[in-house]
Parts: C-alpha cells; structure tokens; sequence
C-alpha cells in the first residue's frame, strides 16, 4: 500500500488561546482540532505533556509519566458538581493573553483540584482506584508528590534518608494516603481530559504527534524509584557524569542539560523494562511520538557532574538496536519518530536504518550557499518529517531577517520567489509561502508547520533558544490571531501537494 502524503502543525497546548494562563484540554483546543481538519492537515504535533520546571520548560520534569495539571480545564469539573463557579473563577489570569504563565496556572489548578478531590462520591473513588490499577506508576508519583510537598519542594536527595531511598519510603506510604491518593486524583483528571481531546481530534480525522525527552531530569519520581537504572552513586545518590551536547550550530558552548545518565548495561539485564512501560505510555497518549535527541541511543556524550559548560565530555555506546529489538517485540505497532538532528557519525545513520524510523529534515539547517545540505528539500527521502522550523528555532520570517545576506539570497531563490522585495509586506510578500511550498512539494512523507509561520510571526514569537534558561516556552497565540489564519490557502497547498490525506478523504 502507498505510503499517503500528510502535513501537519506544530503547536503545544500551553500555547492555545484562553482564559486561563495557559492553553488547556478544553473547548479551545478542540476548536483548533476542528481548524485543522477544515484545512486538511493531519497531525496535530505538541510538546511533551509532562510538568514543567520553574522556566515552564517539558523537557525537565518530575516524572516521565505524569501530566501537566495546568493544562487541566476546570470549566468541566464544575459541569461534574465538583468545583463552583467562584472557583473557576479563580483560574481566570488577568495578565497578558500572549505570554504562558505556568506558575500562576499550576497553582491556580493545584488548588481548585484540592477543593474538588474533597467532594469526590463513592463511585468516583472506585474509579480513581481503578485509574490507579490500571496505571501503577501512578501510585509511586503519588507518593514522591506527597514527600516532596512534605518536604517543602526540595530534591529528593534532600530529603531524610529514609525517605531519599525508594525502599524504605515505601513503607510509610500507608501513613500519607489521603495525600498520595489526591495527586492521584489530579493525575486521573487530566488524563480524563486528554482521553476526551484524542477522541475528538481522531474523530475529525486529525491524528496526535508527541513528544518524548530521551532523558529525565535528576529531580524525578523516575531517578528516586530507579536508581539502580541510572549512574548514580549507590551511597551519595549523586551522578558522577551527566547528559549534554557538545558545542554545535544551536551553542558554541554546547548544551549542558545535567539529567542522569542511564545505566545501559542494568537496562538490558531486566530486558529495557523501563523503556518499553515509557514508550507503551506514549503509545497510549498519541498516534505517533518523537523520542528526542534520538542520537543517544546510537552514542551519548557524557559529560563530567562538575562541570560548568558541556565542551569537555566523553562518547559513549548506547543501546543500539538492543533497545529496538526489545520494543518491537513488546509493541509492534509503535509509531516513532527519531529526531536524528545535531553533530552525528555513521552509527547514528546505521541506528535509523536498521530501525526503519523516520528521521527529520529541517529547511531552516539547509541554506548553506556553498554546500548541498540534507536539510535541502530536494534532498528528502520519502521516510522523514520535513519542518520549516522546530520548538528550537527561529521563526520563518525571523530566520529570514536574520540570515546573512549570501543565505537568503540563496534560500529565496532555491525556493523560487519571484518577488523584487522578499521583505516588503512582511508574511504577505510571498517569500515565506516560496519556502512553505518548498517543503510541501519535497518527497517527505510528512510535512509540519509551526503555527507561528502560519501566521507569519517574527522572531520574538519564537518558543525556545536552546542553550538559553529565561524568556523560553512562553508564547501563546491569541483567538484573534488564529482566526486570522489563511484556511483557504494551506488547504490549497495540502489539496495541491497531495497532503490532504485522512481516513475518510481523499484529494
């Protein structure tokens, strides 16, 4: 059977319009379901769904397995008789309608989900058992939520003896029940939440595209009830060498991330179990997932637990096919999607090989006017994901500003712009379409757009700087912006490019 042609759009839920801090899982985000299918994408492609640290990133987060409470909607938990409308009220932020305000938005949530979890009927809490059965690493995040909270938020290894070690927490779980069982709650709420969005989307033929971090940060239910998994210090618990990037074209100095390094060889004694529940998960969460920094699993640079940049690091093996091998044979169906970008070697294009998994191109990497990049479109194989842009980059038209002079020359004319001024007019002066177009028109079995290109966004509208830690993964787009959003031309380009591909559609 052909391989169908589909396209997507990159945009995370924290960024949807909204009154409420953040996008939620509500109303909003099944309208900009129903926005998709009207322009025939796809995918709908978000950012891991996990909590977020104190710079609102998902890429450093307590559990590996857990959802972000702040992306629960309350509009529905008082349509259950379980919050009053004072209450949601409450969640209503009065700031600024295009920046993300992820603390104002967790403990706003926090607290209208306590009042909740207290009105709770009998039938409720059978479910809530049944959630939890049904979802063991649930209970183990209650706990670490109910110690840390105990604790006044600090690391785990922080905490007394007792309780930094996994065994012997465990046994005083009896005694903070109520606690474990309320972050329990939260987390069967919004996976309720999320289950109600899948559906939706899957029904209006738009399909879901997560997002995976390869690594887990050191303050996680997943270190503290694995440690053994990890390179830790068996007596101090501390890693003695941690994860990172050496320098390349997104830092000169390399991106030090410092989550824990994994214990390969202890994985592949008990047969990846860890990996296999994690990528099962997602599995359940979304029709297809990015597992990032894929690379890693080829080979990893480690880099020393005291260092102060990640220039000075060692490569190691990773897993390899090991690790694909044992997936494949516990879930044959799963959809992955590598993000093979960065400084590689032959063992990573080996690994993506052997896998079968498609890889990335990215249009924003390929406008070296000297060379012949694979990030060029007429250099895509058909088994990738071709993006304008990612979370990481700069937007389209910021790109284009940006660029040296010799790039864009090059990149607006690879891509055919006809135009005398490629900037006069801003979005609207085609140069950005020329390059849309490019990337439509590629062998890439998938296309993806991050909605701020869509809108024809500049730089500052651009969600992360990698290698940077303040002003990231705040942008939100306003209602306004996105109705303004030319519907009849990507369903045009999708129609045109033979992307328009669903179920139940054909072109």
């Amino acid at each position: 059977m052909k391989q169908a042609r589909t396209a997507g759009v990159l945009m995370h839920i924290t960024s949807l319009p909204g009154p409420f801090g953040v996008g939620v899982l509500g109303k909003e985000a099944a309208q900009f379901v129903s926005q998709l299918a009207e322009m025939h994408f796809h995918y709908w492609q978000v950012l891991p769904l996990c909590p977020v640290d104190d710079s609102g990133s998902p890429y450093c987060s307590l559990s590996a397995f857990a959802g972000n409470i702040a992306l629960i909607d309350p509009r529905p938990l008082q349509a259950d008789g379980l919050l009053t409308e004072d209450e949601v009220q409450s969640c209503v932020y009065d700031g600024s309608i295009y920046c993300a305000a992820h603390r104002f938005a967790f403990t706003s949530r926090l607290a209208v989900l306590r009042k909740a979890f207290t009105r709770l009927d009998d039938a409720a809490k059978e479910q809530l058992s049944l959630f939890a059965d049904q979802n063991p690493w649930v209970r183990d995040y209650g706990l670490f939520m109910a110690l840390k909270e105990q604790n006044d938020q600090k690391p785990w290894w922080e905490w007394p003896k007792v309780q930094a070690h996994y065994e012997t927490a465990v046994k005083s779980a009896a005694l903070m029940q109520d606690e474990i069982d309320f972050y329990i709650f939260t987390q069967y709420v919004f996976f309720i939440q999320y289950r109600r969005l899948k559906e939706i989307a899957n029904a209006n033929g738009v399909f879901l595209i997560g997002d995976m971090p390869i690594y887990v940060s050191r303050d996680s239910v997943d270190v503290w009830s694995n440690p053994k998994l990890f390179e830790l210090d068996a007596e101090t618990l501390s890693p003695a060498r941690v994860a990172g990037v050496p320098p390349d074209y997104f830092s000169e100095d390399g991106q030090l991330w410092g989550n824990p390094l994994y214990d390969w060889k202890a994985m592949q004694q008990d047969g990846y179990r860890w990996w296999i529940r994690r990528i099962a998960h997602a599995m359940k969460l979304f029709d297809r997932v990015r597992i990032d920094h894929f690379r890693a699993f080829a080979s990893y640079w480690a880099v020393p637990g005291d260092s102060e940049t990640a220039k000075v690091g060692t490569w190691e093996q990773g897993p390899g096919m090991a690790l694909f091998r044992a997936v494949e044979q516990a879930l044959p169906n799963a959809d992955v999607i590598a993000e093979d970008l960065g400084v590689f070697g032959e063992d990573v294009v080996q690994l993506l090989k052997d896998s079968g998994f498609p890889g990335m191109r990215v249009l924003q990497f390929g406008f070296d006017p000297h060379g012949d990049s694979t990030h060029l479109p007429h250099n895509y194989p058909k088994n990738c994901i071709a993006y304008l842009g990612t979370h990481d980059n700069n937007t389209l038209l910021g790109w284009l500003w940006d660029a040296t002079p010799q790039e864009r020359a090059f990149a607006l004319r690879y891509c055919c712009f006809g135009g005398r001024e490629w900037g006069e007019g801003g979005f609207y002066s085609g140069s950005c379409r020329a390059m849309i177009e490019a990337v439509w028109r590629s062998s890439a079995d998938t296309a993806v757009i991050a909605v701020q290109d869509m809108c024809g966004f500049g730089k500052d509208a651009r969600m992360n700087i990698p290698g940077t830690s303040e002003e990231n993964w705040t942008f939100r787009i306003s209602a306004d912006a996105l109705s303004m959003i030319d519907e009849a031309y990507y369903k045009e380009i999708n129609d045109l490019y033979r992307r328009s591909y669903s179920p139940e559609r054909t072109v």
